[in-house]
């Protein structure tokens, strides 16, 4: 097949893919293998924990259903975001392409031929690619898509938390912006945020009090509150105002805490607010720059009219390239063994520098953290735990002085109701 033939092969498949529903996916990608002279294809989806990829068509199951994510050829392929070939046993070829949406990982795409060469690797990258994109653009309207990755059934605050959450990594040649959440079916009051613009990156770290519907909710109007903000074309006073108002109007005697940053991509300026949130964390190289982005102690949101108008602060500080800024919640280093033993701060950072200097993708490195904390605590965690971790890295730029790490801009009070900050 020569490339007007391959082109048109696509062309085919795009075009009959708009009346096909997901479960119409798996065939029509198999049959298009075929016509380019590969033997099988099967579609694999990450379930929502990561720990498999699972067939589309398919119920993960948690002892038997799909590939293990750590153990397989399949896996190295997800975990790595590169191309793996080996024989596959039976005298041919076996080759496991990532699947991306972005630079999201979503699964990967299994192929068998008789051999394979250059030319018709690149024309699997490009049949990869383009299943990403007929899966993804049904996954809005059809369950199909998150029933392969659902290994249980998902407790309804937790339903309703990922209903809102936005893809767990997204990332330009600026910028890359990560995050991973547990227990993934049982979610209740965390939840994270990222935006992506051509100017700035927005990240947001909450956490809900409670652990039930409530906190379900408390959350999800955090995320709300951010997004009508920013699409307003508001600033970080402004999000937090618009929290603020709503948990104390809608949701009383119910509070969140979080930490909401913008990131200036042309010039690596960091702004952020601290609403009683455990502060964020920077690595620079391979090292954490102590108390680098900690400031004096701020009340939750949604703390109601009892306390009285303050200012809250906006924070700056000065990233140089390459530098990451870490968010998490207290469920992260505070979760415990059976021994009593908690996790804490120093363990934490420490396996993200490890994973950073083996030359881990974030992605990667996030989801093998969070396996460590859940091994930590035997499978079971006591609280959410959240972590999202973005770096800045500019195509082209001279590293920037951090003297203004300590600097904060004091804002007005306006609506904003907490005490005054501590020592």
């Amino acid at each position: 097949m020569d490339d007007a033939g391959f082109g048109a092969l696509l062309g085919e498949l795009l075009e009959e893919s708009h009346h096909l529903p997901m479960e119409g996916i798996p065939a029509l990608v198999a049959r298009a293998a075929k016509e380019l002279g590969l033997d099988e294809a099967t579609v694999y989806l990450a379930d929502v924990q990561q720990e498999r990829l699972v067939p589309l068509g398919t119920v993960p199951d948690s002892s038997q259903g799909g590939l293990p994510v750590d153990a397989t050829l399949a896996g190295w392929a997800y975990r790595t975001v590169s191309l793996r070939v080996a024989e596959d046993g039976q005298g041919g070829l076996a080759a496991w392409l990532p699947m991306m949406d972005g630079i999201e990982r979503i699964g990967v795409l299994g192929l068998h031929a008789r051999s394979l060469d250059g030319t018709l690797l690149g024309r699997c990258r490009a049949l990869a690619s383009l299943t990403t994109l007929l899966l993804l653009s049904r996954s809005m309207y059809s369950d199909t898509y998150l029933q392969a990755t659902r290994a249980r059934p998902m407790h309804l605050p937790a339903e309703m938390v990922w209903a809102f959450l936005p893809p767990r990594t997204v990332g330009t040649r600026q910028v890359t912006s990560s995050a991973v959440m547990e227990p993934a079916y049982d979610i209740g009051g965390d939840a994270f945020d990222h935006s992506l613009s051509d100017k700035a990156l927005d990240a947001t770290v909450i956490d809900a009090m409670g652990h039930d519907l409530a906190s379900g909710l408390a959350a999800a109007v955090g995320l709300a509150g951010c997004r009508v903000a920013r699409r307003a074309g508001g600033d970080l006073k402004d999000i937090v105002e618009t929290i603020d108002h709503a948990l104390a109007q809608w949701l009383p005697h119910r509070y969140l805490t979080a930490v909401f940053a913008h990131l200036d991509l042309a010039s690596g300026q960091l702004r952020w607010a601290n609403c009683g949130h455990p502060p964020p964390l920077l690595i620079r190289g391979q090292h954490v720059i102590s108390g680098a982005l900690e400031h004096h102690a701020e009340l939750p949101l949604g703390l109601g009219p009892g306390y009285p108008d303050v200012p809250r602060r906006i924070h700056h500080a000065q990233l140089e390239p390459g530098d990451r800024v870490l968010l998490h919640t207290d469920g992260v280093t505070e979760a415990r063994s059976g021994t009593g033993e908690v996790f804490g701060e120093r363990r934490f950072t420490d396996f993200v520098i490890r994973a950073i200097a083996a030359g881990e993708p974030t992605p990667e490195a996030l989801r093998r953290l969070l396996h460590a904390v859940l091994d930590h605590r035997r499978g079971q965690l006591d609280d959410d735990a959240t972590i999202l971790l973005f770096e800045w890295h500019p195509p082209s730029a001279e590293p920037t002085d951090a003297s203004g790490i300590q600097t904060a801009t004091h804002l007005p009070g306006k609506g904003v109701r907490a005490a005054p900050a501590n020592g």
